[in-house]
């Protein structure tokens, strides 16, 4: 079974999110801040991440450039779920090595279309 780590300061966003990601057969971790899912990383190596941009301690985009450092770190898929939805924002995080972006809100078929436009689904 795939694994999907979910990155959000946010407990609500983390437990939504969880529940669509379980319905499309992942197995599911959680993270509030982009230092404690580089912790989580480090041990196991998810499939698929989930990613908020702001938060606290580390946000979105320092976490995925670290992540993109470690080894491994650029197996997971890592698809931003954010309510930065500018243009600028996007370019940054694609060059940072993000697969997709989502935009806050989210439901359980604009989850399971980004998935499978990068083949985890």
């Amino acid at each position: 079974m795939k694994h999907c780590l979910i990155v959000d300061d946010s407990r609500v966003v983390r437990t939504v999110a969880g529940r669509i990601v379980k319905d499309l057969s992942f197995t599911v971790s959680e993270a509030a801040h982009g230092a404690e899912a580089l912790e989580i990383c480090r041990k196991n190596m998810p499939d698929a991440i989930l990613l908020d941009w702001n938060m606290p301690v580390m946000n979105g985009l320092d976490f995925l450039r670290a992540l993109r450092r470690e080894d491994r770190g650029n197996d997971p898929i890592v698809v931003f779920c954010t309510n930065e939805n500018d243009s600028e924002h996007i370019s940054e995080a694609i060059r940072a090595g993000a697969n997709e972006y989502i935009m806050k809100p989210f439901d359980a078929e604009i989850v399971e279309s980004k998935f499978a436009e990068v083949g985890l689904v």
